[in-house]
């Protein structure tokens, strides 16, 4: 049986919202191991003068507990 754990996170950027969750998963492999999937909470972006700006994305991570 495993045991799986799950822990929130936020990410950015100026290219998109697939590019923000793609940065959160390669940032959070370097110290959690064993990632099964993501869910995409939420999803903002900042605008400024008429142009966004930044994307945003809070997503939940799971992985297995060893």
């Amino acid at each position: 049986m495993a045991v799986l754990k799950v822990i929130e996170v936020l990410s950015n950027s100026d290219k998109s919202w697939e590019d923000a969750t793609k940065k959160a998963v390669k940032h959070a492999s370097k110290s959690v191991k064993n990632i099964r999937s993501v869910y995409i909470q939420d999803q903002s972006a900042s605008v400024k003068n008429g142009d966004v700006t930044e994307f945003r994305v809070n997503l939940k991570i799971t992985f297995e507990v060893d």
